[in-house]
């Protein structure tokens, strides 16, 4: 991953020389800028979930050999306290090239009833943090409309890992419209932590990432009770932490995206998206029920294919209105089909205040490996109780408030302040709420 990082850096460095490089001519006709902070952008939001279908219990209360031993364990209630800060940084070569940097850092903590219960005795841990840095950077040439830009991501949790790298390149042409493309790779790693009654009595370091019949090393038990030393100094018996075996998880993304001025009232945009994935596409840790009683992991196939398809039109109604409309199409290989439909119409009640609000619906079949907890047959050989592939209807409403007076909000560095909340209804008996607060300092 340091290799990788240190090529972005020097084709960023390999640009910024390759633009540098002008005839006293046009220095004399354009000035160089160097890089300057434009711009803070600080968002904090807090997320609450309620449900009862966990994918960690298989889909309702946790079973062991037919009996449900904990009433509600099948719990979907979560917390998440998330916070970004992106900085956005510009500069202009001496050709004229406008150079953007936006570098990110994100944190959240969160707490899953449903966790715990990785342990059969309710006796995993609740909570975890996720941290996720991120780079862009962006050349674009305001004259001929042209830009060209990289990006770099990382996010890492206790059971997962992400690196991602991806690269865009955009147009204007005369009459209104924008063309641009995008494609971007992800490199996850997926820790391969059981459900406690599922790991094997014999542990074993032979890790096949695709065979769900082989479960981690003994550190998945944690005993730690090999590989064990004695301190000269102290004279314990000292143990180095053993690793949970991880599998890999692979996308690919290529995206196409075309926008349109029709005139002065009216935008709109199509969009074309194309994911490949292939790797461990399921997580060891959510239970299947059979129904003969027995039970496993869930186990998906190890190659997706997506499509979604999009459109955007807004329409502006005078000064004060907007109309935002949105389409999406979404089918993939493994049978899942959805359709998402959403409206937002900002309005400006002054000419720095503004209200927002917004609904989306959305509805999308079932896979085709998808069972509700005991309905599955053990002789299958895809299988998930994860509701998140089951068939269902959602509702998402909400409103956002936004001011942004000339000068600064009291005369300050922040000059925009916006608060959304936002309510989510599913028909799997899931609801949430989201509360988020975005801070922007110029």
């Amino acid at each position: 991953m340091k290799k990788i990082s240190l090529t972005l850096i020097g084709l960023y460095l390999l640009f910024l020389h390759g633009f540098s490089q002008v005839t006293e001519h046009y220095t004399s006709i354009f000035q160089a800028k160097p890089l300057k902070l434009e711009e803070i952008n600080l968002v904090t939001s807090y997320y609450s979930q309620t449900g009862s279908h966990s994918a960690v219990t298989g889909g309702g209360d946790l079973k062991l050999n037919g009996i449900v031993i904990k009433k509600g364990s099948g719990s979907e209630q979560l917390t998440d306290f998330a916070n970004m800060l992106e900085l956005k940084l510009v500069g202009y070569s001496e050709t004229g090239i406008k150079h953007t940097i936006l570098a990110g850092l994100g944190v959240d903590h969160h707490t899953a009833a449903s966790q715990k219960w990785i342990s059969s005795t309710g006796a995993s841990s609740p909570e975890g943090n996720r941290v996720y840095p991120s780079l862009n950077w962006t050349a674009e040439n305001e004259n001929k409309g042209t830009e060209f830009g990289l990006g770099t991501y990382y996010s890492h949790e206790y059971n997962y890992t992400s690196f991602a790298l991806d690269g865009h390149y955009g147009f204007k042409n005369k009459t209104g419209g924008e063309f641009s493309g995008k494609v971007s790779a992800y490199f996850d790693q997926v820790k391969l932590i059981y459900p406690s009654e599922l790991i094997p009595a014999t542990a074993t370091t032979s890790i096949n990432p695709y065979d769900i019949n082989v479960i981690t090393t003994n550190a998945s038990t944690g005993s730690g009770s090999s590989g064990g030393s004695v301190n000269p100094t102290t004279g314990q018996v000292e143990y180095s932490a053993p690793s949970i075996p991880s599998s890999p998880r692979h996308t690919y993304t290529g995206s196409l995206t075309y926008s349109q001025v029709i005139n002065k009232s009216a935008q709109f945009s199509l969009l074309l998206d194309i994911v490949k994935q292939d790797g461990w596409l399921g997580l060891p840790f959510h239970r299947v029920f059979f129904t003969n009683g027995t039970e496993a992991i869930e186990n998906l196939p190890h190659s997706r294919l997506k499509i979604p398809v999009g459109a955007r039109f807004n329409y502006f109604i005078g000064d004060d209105i907007i109309v935002r409309t949105y389409y999406r199409f979404y089918t993939d290989d493994w049978g899942l089909v959805s359709h998402t439909a959403s409206v937002e119409i900002p309005y400006k009640i002054t000419p720095f205040f503004s209200i927002s609000p917004f609904y989306r619906f959305y509805t999308q079949t079932a896979t085709k490996y998808f069972a509700p907890m005991g309905m599955h047959s053990a002789s299958e050989t895809f299988f998930t109780s994860n509701y998140s592939s089951a068939a269902f209807n959602s509702n998402y409403f909400g409103l956002g408030l936004r001011t942004a007076p000339p000068g600064g909000i009291n005369q300050t560095y922040v000059s925009a302040l916006e608060l959304r909340y936002g309510h989510y209804a599913q028909s799997t008996d899931l609801n949430s709420n989201v509360i988020s607060l975005h801070f922007t300092f110029k």
